[in-house]
């Protein structure tokens, strides 16, 4: 069971920005998070959620799919367009196609309602993680020029954590950044999903393997759809 925590290695509270148009679900996750020691604010639809988040600075957003005005998923491709903050998605269907379109609109995780505290709080620390993530250091078997690791015209800076092509930057979120660097580590290493569900998304065996296979597809829109190869029975590996 997760402890209470004022703060989530930080001097200042976690600001999360929760848009759950349920108004028993709204008023229980905030009470429940604000017990944990976020700052919480929320919004009823997606249009009121998107206003708040453009006018102010939040850490964490949890969205719900269902959202009347505009959907969750419309909302994280607005997202998206200005910023990597790391989203979480909330859906009523564990096997629906609104959890496919909420990764593919850019979305980091998903639980599906109804959700124990415990385990959106594990999520929620599990992305904040990933969001201040520090590799550890490069491999001697990488090709690389200091800090930085070089894969054909991907380069990766391990050190300041930035990423181009062909000499351009790409903006990658934290979660599709941890698992390009988790490739980086290991070039031309098959990974399988269960290891990439472990050391990203922190899950268990039990993982859906969709959020893997949706992220390598976001990557592959960035970085080049022949950079990433799928080994099919296995997973994915990064060509050198």
């Amino acid at each position: 069971m997760p402890s209470l925590t004022p703060t989530e290695a930080s001097s200042r509270p976690v600001r999360v920005l929760l848009v759950e148009d349920d108004d028993l679900m709204r008023r229980s996750f905030t009470v429940a998070l604000e017990r944990y020691g976020y700052e919480m604010t929320a919004a009823a639809d997606g249009l009121t959620g998107l206003e708040l988040f453009r006018d102010e600075r939040f850490d964490l957003l949890i969205l719900d799919v269902m959202l009347p005005g505009l959907d969750g998923i419309g909302l994280c491709r607005r997202v998206r367009e200005t910023s990597l903050v790391p989203v979480l998605m909330m859906s009523a269907r564990g096997d629906g196609l609104d959890v496919v379109a909420g990764l593919e609109a850019g979305a980091d995780d998903y639980v599906v309602k109804p959700v124990d505290t415990y385990v959106l709080v594990a999520r929620i620390r599990s992305l904040l993680r990933r969001a201040t993530y520090a590799p550890a250091p490069a491999p001697s078997s990488a090709a690389s020029d200091g800090e930085v690791l070089v894969f054909g015209d991907l380069a990766v800076d391990t050190a300041g954590m930035e990423v181009s092509v062909c000499g351009k930057p790409v903006a990658l979120t934290p979660t599709e950044l941890k698992v390009l660097l988790e490739f980086a580590a290991h070039p031309g290493v098959v990974l399988e999903r269960h290891t990439l569900l472990r050391n990203v998304w922190e899950y268990g065996w039990d993982g859906d393997s969709r959020v893997v296979d949706l992220c390598v597809q976001r990557l592959r829109r960035k970085l080049g759809r022949d950079r990433i190869e799928t080994v099919r029975g296995f997973g994915y590996k990064l060509r050198r």
